[in-house]
């Protein structure tokens, strides 16, 4: 099937799909019209071929990505959809009993039995700016094929842990990757009081794939390898598993997986990873992939944006002169002969 990404590659000033040592990935070049920047970005058509699109979970979290803080939502945890909204601040403002009164009422008008779990999620639009990253993927991306890594996770990990800012995490976290000190200095990198390179992004790119090629790849494969479980290491769901090691660890994801005791992979895996929690894997760890997800549709759509924004005006059109009728010659209209015959 024709792409829509294949034509943004020549609408955009032409750019073509890199021909070079990034072959060997699902790395496309975009250029922005309006100042001719050129970017490589990653494009993953299982997002949409495997309706990874489609799951609950990513419309409720791409939601959130594209709202303000002031407007909150009442979600169901299990299942992420949206029951309603409430301002943050009006919501802020109850007591302990007044929000859980409030959640009994939201259950019983939406017919819910009571002790649902549901969540209140404020809007993060102004956290999540996709478009700013772009820059940084691009980096970041031909680093991680540098160090034979697959870019997918530079473009993953950068639209979802410190989007377009610098920012430091409550556990000490920091940079475009949110490297902790210690994985920083484990991999190369200098974390002092006078210089913290965690900050450079094409240092902490290096030090992140090289994370990413040492630690996190080799223990996802020995966890599925553990439950004799086959992958392919280019498809989404073991992307994720990649990711949630990453994140939460691999002690913690080995024991979750112990926890599924899984016989099947793809899709459905990660669905029983988004509902199971072990001890240091929990709602954050859970939301990790989900929000990757998000983001990497969400960068689809800003793109998809770009390419309508930037579409050329149609040449004015010369109106055609309306042709004169035709006379045409009186002709004796054909009668068709039809003969009727009769039954016995």
């Amino acid at each position: 099937m024709f792409s829509w990404w294949l034509l943004l590659a020549l609408f955009f000033s032409g750019s073509l799909m890199s021909q070079d040592r990034y072959d060997d990935y699902d790395l496309i070049d975009i250029t922005w019209e309006k100042d001719s920047t050129n970017w490589k970005v990653v494009y993953d058509e299982q997002l949409h071929t495997e309706k990874w699109d489609s799951l609950p979970q990513m419309r409720f979290w791409r939601k959130i990505m594209n709202a303000l803080p002031e407007t909150s939502f009442i979600n169901i945890a299990s299942s992420r959809e949206i029951l309603d909204s409430i301002p943050t601040r009006i919501y802020g403002d109850l007591s302990y009993r007044e929000k859980e009164a409030y959640k009994d009422s939201i259950l019983e008008a939406r017919n819910l039995p009571l002790g649902t779990r549901i969540y209140i999620t404020t809007g993060k639009g102004d956290y999540y700016d996709h478009e700013s990253v772009l820059p940084d993927i691009d980096k970041a991306a031909q680093i991680f094929v540098a160090n034979s890594v697959d870019p997918w996770y530079a473009q993953a990990i950068l639209l979802i842990e410190s989007p377009g800012k610098l920012r430091k995490s409550y556990v000490g976290a920091y940079g475009p990757f949110q490297l902790m000190r210690y994985v920083a200095v484990s991999n190369g990198l200098t974390v002092s009081r006078e210089l913290d390179e965690r900050a450079d992004i094409e240092k902490s790119a290096a030090a992140t794939a090289r994370f990413l090629r040492r630690v996190c790849l080799p223990e996802t494969r020995k966890i599925l390898a553990a439950w004799r479980l086959d992958y392919d290491e280019s498809s989404i769901w073991f992307r994720l598993m990649v990711l949630h090691v990453y994140h939460a660890g691999a002690g913690n994801v080995r024991g979750l997986i112990r926890k599924i005791a899984p016989r099947e992979v793809g899709q459905s895996l990660i669905r029983k990873v988004w509902a199971t929690q072990y001890r240091g894997f929990r709602n954050a760890s859970q939301n990790y992939s989900q929000l990757a997800l998000s983001a990497l549709l969400e960068l689809d759509q800003i793109i998809k944006n770009k390419q309508e924004e930037n579409k050329l005006p149609l040449p004015e059109l010369t109106p055609i002169p309306v042709p004169q009728r035709t006379k045409i010659p009186y002709t004796n209209p054909i009668v068709p002969k039809v003969n009727f015959s009769r039954h016995p």
